[in-house]
């Protein structure tokens, strides 16, 4: 649908009266005036109506209404057409959200086209109208805006991942038992959404900035400076990567010393469980061969024979607890 329209002249916003094509036609026939339609995702048909007035290329629409495209810059004839790709962090969970604006650009007109919830571009227009200079900048100031709401949205969005990620750093060296493995995962892999949303983005400002671009050429030195804003960014999301995989990989090493530990002590506790009943059998022995009841056996009717017995058995028992005791088992 429609989310706003307006006229742009010297300035000032005119609300457009009539249809999209008689907008058109008055911002051209007046001369230093621009159209700015935005729209949040339109079906074909409501798309339609604007293909129709600009001549827009087939592609282009066809990529402005499915999205699911990286950021990227096209030209076709006249008309300049850009991918950005907005992110929405959402604080309850950590997530990262993708969304896509498209933005068709020309000599009197801008025709922004956004999908999902990330970076309403409501914010940006007001900007734009309190903002003399970029009004006179006309399509290109627009585009400028855009895209510098986006990275200043990057770079917050940076400081949150920061903070989750101080915390987990925390939660893995606080010497606690809890598993942080999938958590930590899931946060490098919305680091990784995060770069792959923000990575192309700058070569479309690269090529911006070094004057290809002949519709951007007289906001080149704004479009600098939200490229360096980018790269900043851009560094700080490799940092969070590359802190993530040494908190990851530092957590497990953490948990299999710990497994190790546990596994140590099971083996420890189980040779002392098998020390005791090694002092418990040989007595055991003993006693159950003397249990036995035969006529004929060694001693039997012997009067020292029952002291002689027990001392065997002690005997047995202090030459086995001190052979276990040798080897450590004890």
């Amino acid at each position: 649908m429609i989310v706003d329209q307006a006229i742009y002249c010297d300035g000032v916003r005119e609300t457009i009266k009539g249809d999209i094509s008689d907008a058109f036609t008055a911002a051209r026939a007046r001369g230093d005036c621009f159209v700015w339609i935005g729209l949040h995702e339109p079906t074909q048909e409501e798309f339609d109506l604007i293909t129709g007035e600009l001549q827009l290329h087939p592609l282009a629409v066809e990529d402005a209404i499915d999205a699911h495209q990286r950021a990227k810059l096209e030209r076709y004839d006249d008309t300049l057409f850009v991918v950005i790709k907005p992110l929405l962090y959402v604080e309850k969970t950590s997530d990262i959200e993708v969304g896509e604006i498209n933005v068709f650009l020309g000599r009197d007109f801008v025709i922004t086209v956004r999908h999902g919830q990330a970076a309403p571009l409501d914010v940006v227009r007001r900007r734009v109208e309190s903002d003399p200079d970029l009004l006179a900048a006309g399509p290109a100031g627009v585009l400028y805006a855009v895209c510098d709401h986006i990275v200043d949205t990057y770079s917050r969005i940076t400081h949150e991942i920061e903070s989750d990620l101080i915390a987990l750093e925390h939660r893995v060296f606080s010497g606690g038992h809890e598993d942080a493995t999938a958590d930590i995962y899931s946060l490098k892999r919305e680091v990784l959404e995060f770069r792959t949303a923000q990575d192309p983005l700058i070569p479309v400002l690269e090529e911006i900035v070094k004057g290809r671009v002949p519709l951007c050429a007289d906001t080149r030195e704004q479009f600098r400076d939200v490229l360096d804003h980018l790269l900043r960014v851009d560094s700080q999301v490799d940092e969070h990567n590359e802190l993530l995989t040494s908190a990851l990989s530092a957590h497990l090493a953490l948990v299999g010393r710990e497994q190790n530990q546990a596994a140590m002590q099971q083996n420890a506790d189980m040779r002392k469980i098998s020390s005791w009943a090694a002092l418990i059998a040989v007595p055991t022995m003993i006693a159950g061969i003397y249990g036995m009841n035969f006529d004929h056996m060694p001693e039997l009717h012997w009067v020292l024979g029952y002291p002689l017995t027990l001392g065997v058995m002690v005997i047995a028992v202090i030459i086995v607890y001190r052979l276990l005791r040798k080897s450590g088992w004890l």
